[in-house]
């Protein structure tokens, strides 16, 4: 029983080291020492319409030498509280391996060591839902790893928000064809109702 025991309990321990070892970063370790900005049109944005102009650089509030080891900026969307809330698959996780928050990825850069103003547009793609949204930039290292995070939101993500619509399903195209098919089937409809009508006035005259 007692061998049982310490196997027991060793395996526990191996996990949990497992855990530790395979886990994400903690967003709370994080320091924002990025400035980041989005502009757009006023107004709802249009997914796979209207686009997004991020902006990034190194706060210059910060102390010199602590962007060494940045190698690449990750720009993600993220979801506003507002529209998280009783939606579990947006949920956010300390855990940035498990964190919903920031779903859809933006654009990839490299650093550009000392801080220079970088900025990249993004098209919103159709298939981002409708929501209120704010945007996010992680820092990570060479081996990919997430360093520091700046974003267009305060810290309880309030404000600064933009709007989304998603795509309906259909098309401007769709509804002009639509339209034209029911205006030719009343055109059609007369036509033949004033064919079966003089037909029958010829018949009669007979």
């Amino acid at each position: 029983m007692a061998i049982l025991q310490r196997f027991l309990l060793a395996s526990v321990f191996v996990c949990c080291l497992v855990a530790t070892c395979y886990g994400g970063v903690s967003f709370k370790t994080l320091h924002p020492t990025l400035t980041v900005t989005a502009t757009h049109k006023e107004g709802v944005l249009k997914a796979g319409v209207d686009n997004v102009t991020v902006t990034w650089a190194l706060d210059t509030s910060v102390p010199a030498g602590t962007d060494a080891s940045y190698k690449t900026i990750k720009v993600k969307l993220c979801y506003a509280p507002v529209s998280q809330v009783d939606r579990g698959w947006r949920k956010t996780k300390d855990d940035l391996t498990k964190d919903k928050t920031c779903s859809h990825k933006m654009v990839a850069k490299p650093y550009i060591a000392g801080g220079a103003v970088a900025t990249a547009t993004w098209t919103v793609l159709r298939d981002v839902p409708t929501a209120k949204y704010f945007v996010r930039a992680y820092a990570h290292d060479a081996a990919d790893v997430e360093l520091a995070y700046g974003q267009t939101t305060s810290a309880d993500k309030k404000t600064n928000l933009f709007d989304i619509e998603a795509v309906t399903g259909r098309h401007v195209s769709l509804d002009i064809a639509s339209i034209c098919f029911s205006a030719f089937s009343v055109v059609s409809l007369f036509g033949f109702f004033f064919l079966e009508r003089r037909k029958t006035r010829i018949a009669e005259a007979k």
